[in-house]
Parts: structure tokens; C-alpha cells; sequence
């Protein structure tokens, strides 16, 4: 987490498995998914050209079967203007749930629930 808000893409993948699996699950569609170290890096890096700043808080964790979930407030102000009317300067704040497997000591698998 702290990692991920200080944009340290490194860092990130430092705590990943290197067949890491990752999706942004939407209602009940995947929106974006990767599979891989590479993959993953690729995506946090576009991912973190999109804010200016970024900051998610643990609200809550359990460990559920094996599986970590945390509920997870998030909070990122956008660094250009997005094609659905988003501009740049605006905060963005969501509520979300991630889910964590983990394997060999490393996180396999994050799935984002918004």
C-alpha cells in the first residue's frame, strides 16, 4: 500500500509473485486483468501517469479461506483531462474491496472490486 501511493512501481512488484495475476472487476465484468510480472508492471505504469496524486487507506482486513480481503478507501486526483468528461485537477474518491492470494510468500493474485 504504501508503495502504491508513493507511485514506487518498484516497490510494488517487489511484494509480487512473478506469475502474478491481477484484475479490475466492475459489477460483475473484468474490466482489465494481466497476468505476469511484465503485464503488471506495464499497467502501473500508465496507471500512474493518470494522477497527480493517489492515496488508498485499509478500512478493514480479514483473512477469509485462505484469502486476505480489505476494504479500501481510495482517493487520487487526476493528472489530465479523461474522455469521460473527468478534468484534470478533479478528485476522484472510491470505496472498493481487493482480494489477495498468496503463494510462495508473494501476492499471487489481486482482484479489485469496484
Amino acid at each position: 500500500m504504501e508503495a502504491y501511493n508513493a507511485f514506487d512501481i518498484e516497490g510494488m512488484l517487489s511484494v509480487l509473485h512473478s506469475n502474478v495475476i491481477f484484475r479490475n472487476i466492475v459489477g460483475n465484468e473484468v474490466s482489465v486483468e494481466t497476468k505476469g510480472l511484465e503485464s503488471f508492471r506495464a499497467l502501473a505504469a500508465k496507471a500512474a501517469t493518470l494522477f497527480s496524486t493517489r492515496h488508498q487507506t485499509i478500512l478493514e482486513l480479514r483473512e477469509i479461506n485462505g484469502r486476505i480481503e480489505v476494504d479500501i478507501d481510495y482517493t487520487g486526483v487526476l493528472a489530465s483531462d479523461l474522455p469521460d468528461g473527468v478534468k484534470a485537477g478533479d478528485t476522484i474518491r472510491l470505496q472498493g474491496r481487493t482480494v489477495f492470494t498468496i503463494k510462495d510468500g508473494k501476492l499471487s493474485l489481486i482482484e479489485d472490486y469496484s
